[in-house]
């Protein structure tokens, strides 16, 4: 259950901050094409689903990774 809980926090720090950052580069170029900082619905659904699909690849890539971390190596390198 704990690296389903780490797996999931990871993930949902890199898919805010990947959503964030799209809806602003979003927001920039609807500033620099009509000069206003009104925020269209479109923009925010768009965030939304930036987040849900990047939770989803990053939550099962984490989750895959935590796995492979804990468990014990089946012969340990000698030369380490």
């Amino acid at each position: 259950m704990k690296p389903n809980i780490k797996a999931c926090g990871q993930a949902m720090v890199t898919a805010m901050v990947n959503a964030v950052l799209a809806v602003a580069l979003m927001l920039l170029v609807e500033f620099a094409i009509s000069g206003s900082f009104q925020i269209p619905e479109t923009y925010l659904w768009a965030g939304l689903l930036i987040w849900v699909v990047i939770f989803a690849g990053q939550f099962w890539r984490q989750r895959h990774l935590c796995r492979s971390c804990d468990t014990p190596s089946e012969s340990p390198d000698p030369s380490r």
